[in-house]
């Protein structure tokens, strides 16, 4: 059974917290310069990233080389791109309605009622989504199967989110689409492809985590986290209250899943 440095993962949390916070407030002074608080959701990948970075900094000479670098990779590419579609598809557009309705809302300086309950908050989220990520860099043996098994779900991740970003892009930028529902490629499989993605590349990391079974059990709570933020917070649940009234979505939903790829009835 592999090793795991818990004296040093612990250490490590630190480090990964302030790469975290780090992000966030860079990102904050950035926002209050341009009035525009969206661009907070272009430093949710880049925030994994700068964890996962740190944690491979401050774990190293203690867990295995070959996975520290593997997932670390991992997530940074996922980081990377979803951090440069969002800020893609938010270039040339004002607030996001979500953040402008919420900070209508706000007792105070609206400044800081969104740096204490956007920033911070989502700050915190990136810290505990990523602990498998975290701990992976702390494992003291080679790669096992559950290693492979993570990178395999990681990728069918990637792919579901990144192809049907780009397929609903191009749908979008054809006029002719326009007040239409996306229901081609993926989207004729499940609901929410880029959703659905999400969730299998954070249980592939967490997949990784688990060559050292202890320190899975110590982390499964940032997998649960992430699913229930996918199904259940801000994501399908969100959305899909805001597509309701849509032409055509109604019958849209009722032939398409609402999560997992199936086809379409």
């Amino acid at each position: 059974m592999n090793g795991f440095a818990w004296g040093a993962f612990a250490t490590g949390l630190a480090w990964s917290a302030g790469a975290a916070l780090a992000v966030m407030l860079a990102t904050f002074a950035v926002a209050v310069r341009k009035g525009l608080h969206r661009i907070v959701d272009v430093a949710w990948g880049l925030g994994f990233t700068a964890v996962a970075v740190a944690s491979f900094v401050a774990s190293a000479g203690t867990g295995d080389p070959g996975r520290r670098i593997l997932v670390t990779v991992l997530t940074a590419v996922w980081g990377l791109r979803l951090a440069l579609h969002i800020a893609r598809r938010g270039r040339g557009h004002g607030e996001d309605p979500r953040y402008e309705k919420m900070l209508a809302k706000a007792p105070g300086n609206r400044n800081l009622y969104a740096l204490r309950v956007v920033y911070l908050l989502q700050g915190a989220l990136v810290w505990l989504v990523s602990l498998p990520v975290q701990a992976a860099q702390y494992i003291t043996g080679p790669m096992t199967a559950f290693a492979a098994a993570g990178a395999f779900l990681w990728a069918v991740g990637m792919f579901f989110e990144a192809v049907g970003d780009a397929q609903l892009a191009r749908f979008k930028a054809d006029p002719g689409n326009k007040g239409r529902i996306m229901d081609r490629g993926l989207w004729s499989w499940t609901r929410h492809p880029n959703y659905f993605g999400d969730f299998c590349v954070w249980w592939g990391l967490f997949l990784i985590a688990c060559d050292a079974p202890a320190a899975a059990a110590a982390v499964l709570v940032s997998p649960v986290v992430m699913s229930l933020l996918l199904t259940k917070g801000s994501g399908k649940r969100l959305l899909e209250r805001h597509m309701a009234e849509r032409p055509g979505y109604a019958a849209y939903a009722a032939r398409t899943s609402g999560f997992f790829p199936l086809p379409p009835k």
